[in-house]
């Protein structure tokens, strides 16, 4: 994903051969996981087929395979005579993944790490630049989506097609915590500490130590996991 404001597209490689009808399928996917990701389709929303297909002119066939995959990685359920249902987010339910994306973060910089070209790295620079500038009127939902494009630079970092692909299931299953739990964060803080978070990872793969990287990764990751469970026993006074 990169870096226009508000826009996210995919850079990492793909395993499968790339087709018109694949490309449409993965956009389709894309859309419909971002949307539940940032809460336009929020928990306990129900997702139409017939309107799906509608909407994006295609047929119901395509649609249904999406939502096969979604329901497949947890951010949809199907429930007879109802159809399929967005999943509800539990922070209690998700502490094993949180620390399971731990262990995993570390073996970015391990498991076929791909080296970082300038243009890999101009991305992340004009990423830390957007912060700059969203952190000057902090949004959730702004945060939101800048983390999702950071995150993607960061698989791209890995040639391990296993293991990009359960970070990046594991990913998007917690993401919606983070987003539903910022109105209890400070946001002006939590801009800073991303910043730093990126700004480390860049420093890191400027020298080429993508193992770094993923060490970097682990700690941030702890250490939000870790905020959040602080919020969520203790949300802030209303004085």
């Amino acid at each position: 994903m990169s870096i226009a404001d508000g826009a996210i597209f995919e850079t990492r490689p793909s395993s499968h051969r790339s087709t018109p009808s694949r490309e449409r399928f993965e956009r389709l996917y894309r859309t419909l996981r971002d949307r539940i990701c940032l809460f336009e389709y929020p928990p306990g929303g129900r997702l139409s087929e017939q309107e799906l297909a509608r909407e994006f002119s295609t047929s119901r066939t395509p649609v249904r395979r999406v939502l096969g995959r979604l329901e497949a990685e947890g951010l949809i359920e199907a429930r007879h005579g109802v159809g399929h249902i967005v999943t509800p987010v539990k922070i209690e339910e998700l502490a094993q993944i949180y620390r399971l994306r731990m262990e995993l973060a570390v073996l970015i910089g391990r498991l076929s790490p791909i080296p970082r070209e300038e243009d890999d790295l101009e991305r992340i620079r004009a990423l830390i630049e957007r912060c700059d500038r969203l952190s000057k009127k902090p949004e959730y939902k702004a945060l939101s989506r800048l983390n999702m494009d950071f995150f993607s630079e960061i698989t791209a970092m890995t040639g391990n097609g296993p293991l990009r692909e359960i970070s990046e299931r594991l990913y998007f299953q917690t993401s919606r915590i983070w987003l539903q739990m910022m109105p209890r964060l400070n946001l002006v803080e939590e801009f800073a500490i991303f910043r730093r978070e990126m700004a480390d990872v860049l420093a890191a793969a400027e020298s080429g130590d993508l193992e770094a990287v993923g060490h970097i990764r682990r700690a941030h990751i702890s250490m939000s996991f870790a905020r959040m469970t602080h919020y969520a026993r203790h949300p802030p006074s209303s004085d």
